[in-house]
C-alpha cells in the first residue's frame, strides 16, 4: 500500500502564457525501495529540473536526487489515479501526489518547464524562408540533389526538374537577348567609326615641316602628328566583337551544352522511373525487416527495464501487481530465508540478559475484570474452552499438513472475497514447563522480542488490567508482499477446574479491536486475528518421596490461529507461508520458554 502524501501544494501557481515559474515545489510521496516502500519528499520543480529533499526544513543540506527534464517521459498510472512515473533511460521515479488533482497539477507543471526548456520543442525550431533565389538555386543543385531526394517519389522530383529546366532555358532565352544586343551595339559602333575615319582622310590639309603641329578634332576621333601621319583615338575593332569573343556564338554554344545536359538528366530519370517499382519492393522488404529489428529491440529493452526496475512499486502485492504467483512465492520465500540467517546470527552473538519480571499470583488470572472488553474477552474465552480442545479426528474438513514428533499442524481451507482466511490449529507437547510459564512468556510484552523475529516494532497502546492490554505491532516486510500491523487486546486466563481430575488449564487469547491511538495508515495492511494459546499442565508422581520436579511435568499446548491478512497476496503463497512459519514459531517459542525456566522454580 502507497503513504497517502499528507500536503501537495505549490510556491507559486503556473501562468501558460508567462512561461513557466522560477520554482514549484510541494510534498510528493516517493518510491524508495521495496522495504520502507512510499516515504513523504520534499519535490522541487526548477530551472528544467526535479529534486527531491527529505524534507522542505533540510533544503540547506542539499537534495538527494535530481532529475533533468529534457528527455524525461511523465506516465499518469493506469490504476492509480494520485500516482505518476517519470523516468530518463533506466531511472524511475514513481511519485504520487495527494489525490488527482494535484496530480494533474504536477503533470501539467512539469510538462510545461520540459516544453519552455528548448529540448525538441517547436520553439527551438528557426523557420527559414522556403523560397530561393534563382542564382542560388543553380549553385545549390549539385549539393542537394542528393538529400532533396528523400521523403519523395522519383515523379515528383521529375516535376521539379522540368520546372528547373524552364527556368533556366527563360533565363538561357534572356542571356541570349542580351548577348545579340550587345553583339548588335558593337556591329554598329565599329560601322560609325569607320565612315568618320574616311571622311577625315578626304579633308585632311597639307602642312609643311615648320609649321607641322598637332591637330586635334573636336570630335577627338584622331590626332595628326607632325610627321603627317594620324592616329586613331579607338584600337582596330576585332570583326568578332570586343576582345576577339564571338559573343553570339558562346551563347548558343552554353544554350546547346545546357540543353544536352537536361536531355542526358531527363533520360537517366526515365530509367529511374522505369526502376522505380523494383527499388520500391525492395524498400519494403528492408523496411520491413527494420521494422521486425525495431520491435525485437523495444521488446528486448522493455524486458531489461523490467529486470532493472524489479522491486519497484508495481511488482509489490496489489490486484494489478505485475509479478506472477511463482515468482511471488520465490520472492517472499528468498525474503523469509533472508531474514533467518539474520536472526540465527543475532541469537548467537546476543547474550540474554535474565529479566525479574514480577509474576502476580494465580488468582489475579482467575477473576473476570471489569474494563470496557471484559465482556468481549469472556466471550472469546468462552468460545476458544468450547471448541478449540475439540478433537478432530471425526472433522474431514480440518487438514494435517505438518507432523513432526509430538507436534502436528491441521488447517481448514477456508475463502472469502478472493482472501485466505484458513483457520489453523497447532498441537504439541513440551517437557519440563508447566502450561503457566509457557502462557506467562507469550503473553508478557516485557521479552516478546526475545522469542518474537517477525515483528519490527511495537508499544502497548493501553493498559487495561494485570492481565489484559491492547498492542499495536509492526511485522517486518517480506517484499513483494505489503508491510502488515496488528492493533489486538492480549489477556491471559487461568481456567478454573470443573473436575478434581482435570489439568491446570491456562489460556491467552489474542483478538482484534479498534483504539483511538492507533488508526489504520496507507504504509501498512492491517490485519485482523483471533488467537488462542491453551496449555494443559500434566504432573508424572515421582518416585517414593521424591519432590515434583521439571522431569516430572509436560504442558500440553494447542495454538489456535484465525488471520484475516488482508490485501492481494496470493492463496496459493499464503497457505505455503503458513505451512513453513507456524512450526518454526511454535519450535522456537517452546524451546525459548525451556532454556528460560531451567533450574528455576516451577510456576503452577
Amino acid at each position: 500500500m502507497s503513504e497517502k502524501s499528507s500536503s501537495s501544494g505549490s510556491d507559486e501557481d503556473v501562468d501558460p502564457e508567462s512561461g513557466p515559474p522560477v520554482e514549484h515545489g510541494g510534498v510528493l510521496s516517493k518510491w524508495t525501495n521495496y522495504i520502507h516502500g512510499w516515504q513523504d519528499r520534499w519535490v522541487v520543480l526548477k530551472n528544467n529540473t526535479l529534486s527531491y529533499y527529505k524534507s522542505e526544513d533540510e533544503r540547506e543540506y542539499g537534495c538527494r536526487g535530481s532529475l533533468c527534464l529534457s528527455k524525461a517521459i511523465i506516465t499518469p498510472h493506469e490504476f492509480d489515479e494520485c500516482r505518476f512515473d517519470i523516468s530518463v533511460n533506466d531511472s524511475v521515479w514513481y511519485l504520487r501526489a495527494e489525490d488527482p488533482d494535484h496530480r494533474l497539477h504536477w503533470i501539467d507543471s512539469i510538462e510545461l518547464h520540459k516544453a519552455e526548456s528548448g529540448y525538441g520543442s517547436e520553439t527551438s525550431l528557426r523557420r527559414h524562408g522556403s523560397m530561393l533565389s534563382l542564382t542560388s538555386a543553380a549553385s545549390a543543385l549539385s549539393a542537394t540533389s542528393t538529400s532533396s531526394f528523400k521523403g519523395h517519389s522519383l515523379r515528383e522530383k521529375l516535376a521539379e526538374m522540368e520546372t528547373f529546366r524552364d527556368i533556366l532555358c527563360r533565363q538561357v532565352d534572356t542571356l541570349q537577348k542580351y548577348f545579340d544586343s550587345c553583339a548588335d551595339g558593337v556591329s554598329k559602333d565599329e560601322f560609325h567609326r569607320d565612315r568618320v575615319v574616311e571622311e577625315d582622310e578626304d579633308d585632311f590639309p597639307t602642312t609643311t615641316p615648320s609649321t607641322a603641329s598637332t591637330t586635334t578634332r573636336p570630335d577627338g576621333d584622331y590626332v595628326h602628328n607632325n610627321n603627317g601621319s594620324k592616329e586613331k583615338l579607338f584600337p582596330p575593332a576585332s570583326p568578332k566583337g570586343i576582345n576577339g569573343i564571338d559573343f553570339k556564338g558562346e551563347a548558343i554554344t552554353f544554350k546547346a551544352t545546357t540543353a544536352g545536359i537536361l536531355s542526358t538528366l531527363s533520360h537517366c530519370i526515365e530509367l529511374m522511373v522505369k526502376r522505380e517499382d523494383s527499388w520500391q519492393k525492395r524498400l519494403d522488404k528492408e523496411l520491413e525487416k527494420r521494422r521486425r529489428v525495431e520491435d525485437g529491440y523495444k521488446s528486448a529493452m522493455n524486458e531489461l527495464k523490467k529486470k532493472s526496475h524489479y522491486g519497484g512499486p508495481d511488482y509489490e502485492e496489489g490486484p494489478n501487481s505485475l509479478i506472477n504467483e511463482d515468482e511471488f512465492f520465490d520472492a517472499v520465500e528468498a525474503a523469509l530465508d533472508r531474514q533467518d540467517k539474520i536472526e540465527e546470527q543475532c541469537q548467537s552473538e546476543k547474550v540474554r540478559s535474565p529479566r525479574l519480571a514480577s509474576v502476580p499470583p494465580g488468582d489475579a488470572y482467575s477473576t473476570m475484570a471489569t474494563h470496557r472488553f471484559a465482556a468481549k474477552v469472556e466471550e472469546n474465552v468462552e468460545n476458544h474452552m468450547t471448541y478449540s480442545l475439540q478433537d478432530m479426528g471425526g472433522d474431514a474438513n480440518w487438514q494435517l499438513v505438518i507432523e513432526e514428533g509430538e507436534m502436528k499442524v491441521y488447517r481448514r481451507e477456508v475463502e472469502e472475497n478472493g482472501i485466505v482466511l484458513d483457520p489453523l490449529k497447532a498441537t504439541h507437547s513440551v517437557k519440563g514447563v508447566t502450561g503457566h510459564e509457557v502462557c506467562h512468556y507469550f503473553w508478557d510484552t516485557a521479552v516478546r522480542l526475545d522469542w518474537e523475529t517477525t515483528i519490527e516494532n511495537f508499544n502497548v497502546v493501553e493498559t487495561l488490567s494485570d492481565n489484559a492490554v491492547i498492542v499495536y505491532q509492526t511485522h517486518k516486510r517480506v517484499w513483494p508482499a505489503s508491510q502488515r500491523d496488528v492493533l489486538y487486546l492480549s489477556a491471559m486466563r487461568k481456567i478454573a477446574a470443573t473436575d478434581e481430575n482435570d489439568p491446570d488449564t491456562w489460556l491467552v487469547c489474542n483478538f482484534s479491536v479498534d483504539h483511538e491511538n492507533a488508526q489504520p495508515t496507507n504504509r501498512c495492511v492491517r490485519a485482523k486475528i483471533n488467537v488462542a494459546l491453551i496449555c494443559q499442565t500434566l504432573v508424572s508422581p515421582p518416585e517414593g518421596d521424591k519432590e515434583i520436579s521439571r522431569d516430572n511435568i509436560l504442558c500440553k499446548i494447542t495454538y489456535v490461529a484465525n488471520v484475516n491478512p488482508g490485501g492481494w497476496a496470493p492463496a496459493s503463497v499464503l497457505r505455503a507461508v503458513a505451512k513453513r512459519e507456524y512450526p518454526k514459531f511454535l519450535k522456537r517459542f517452546t524451546s525459548y520458554v525451556q532454556e528460560k525456566t531451567a533450574g528455576k522454580p516451577i510456576l503452577f
